[in-house]
């Protein structure tokens, strides 16, 4: 079995006819090739994914949604030790992906934690956008890491920009952190 993954289907219009065209012919796919189709968007089932673009409230009979497991991706959180760990597990997982000749063990899942949460709010697109620009920069400027100084210079998505100032507030006040307590107590 093989992965077709299709990203932004949000830019497609399901309630129309090229959108109905579409499902019909994902659906044959599906049914004659041995792939699992990942479907990736934002707000897929409120543009009529799942429901054939039928907006008459007939999802019963709309084969999309009987043939789909829908998987939500919610923006991480460091409310809860839980919430803390998965996001300490995320940065180490992007740390050893990262291709800089200065990098180290830490430096994003350590050093610079609180700030890469209130960069990107929690939401996966604006930490990869972040990360990935902060990586062009510092090839770029030969810093070959990346630091807090560095993603200062480098812009993210304006959704994230603008949730940002309030975090960072909460987070230099230490009402907040994405430190787990052993990494507090430690440093």
């Amino acid at each position: 079995m093989r992965l077709l993954v299709m990203d932004d289907l949000h830019f497609l219009k399901w309630r129309k006819t090229s959108g109905i065209e579409v499902s019909n012919h994902l659906k044959w796919i599906a049914n004659e090739f041995p792939v699992t189709l990942l479907k990736v968007g934002v707000g897929l089932a409120d543009k009529g994914l799942f429901s054939e673009g039928e907006t008459s409230g007939d999802t019963a009979l709309a084969q999309t949604g009987r043939r789909t497991t829908r998987l939500d991706m919610p923006p991480f959180t460091i409310g809860t030790d839980q919430g803390r760990r998965h996001w300490r597990q995320l940065l180490l997982a992007l740390e050893q992906r990262i291709v800089l000749a200065d990098t180290y063990p830490g430096m994003l899942a350590d050093d610079l934690s609180d700030y890469l949460f209130a960069r990107s709010t929690g939401h996966i697109g604006s930490l990869m956008t972040l990360v990935n620009r902060g990586c062009q920069r510092a090839q770029r400027t030969g810093a070959e890491r990346l630091t807090r100084d560095l993603l200062d210079r480098v812009r993210n998505d304006e959704a994230a920009e603008q949730a940002r100032r309030e975090l960072e507030c909460a987070l230099e006040a230490v009402r907040v952190t994405s430190r787990s307590r052993r990494a507090r107590a430690a440093g």
